[in-house]
């Protein structure tokens, strides 16, 4: 039985996408969150950041919007965020004491942290997009995290 059948959750669309002004610079983050008819867009500013960053953050504050657990369809254009978690390799982190595959310490990993606190909350499908191709709103979140930057620019 999945969590799904368990307990009947609200399923909820969500889409996301980052944006940096250079790599590290100034980023903007944004989504677009869609119950049924409704329909919630959100988006923030950070003056100092990265792309996976600002990507990673888009997540956790759509994810954050939910009062309750919910099944969630996440659509990224990200394969760093996508693939953490389709190829389990927050699992990895996890278990070797938040270290990658090198030894190294996980980059993000305050915001892995908190990303995993909200995928225990919830039944999260991460669905990986094209980025700026086809998917109009995949295209909506990019141009709203852009705007971010350049409104404080």
């Amino acid at each position: 039985m999945t969590k799904n059948q368990k307990m009947k959750k609200h399923t909820v669309e969500i889409y996301t996408d980052g944006a940096c002004s250079g790599n590290p610079g100034p980023g903007g983050w944004a989504a677009i969150l869609r119950y049924g008819d409704y329909e919630k867009a959100i988006s923030g500013y950070d003056p100092d950041t990265t792309n996976n960053r600002m990507e990673m953050t888009a997540a956790l504050m759509a994810l954050r919007q939910l009062n309750q657990p919910c099944h969630v369809v996440l659509h990224s254009d990200s394969a760093y965020l996508i693939n953490a978690f389709k190829h389990k390799w927050l699992d990895n982190w996890v278990k070797n004491g938040w270290k990658n595959a090198a030894g190294n310490d996980v980059i993000n990993s305050d915001l892995w942290k908190a990303l995993l606190k909200e995928n225990e909350r919830h039944d999260i499908e991460w669905v990986k997009v094209k980025g700026h191709a086809d998917d109009k709103d995949n295209i909506r979140c990019d141009k709203m995290a852009v705007e971010e930057i350049k409104r404080r620019q």
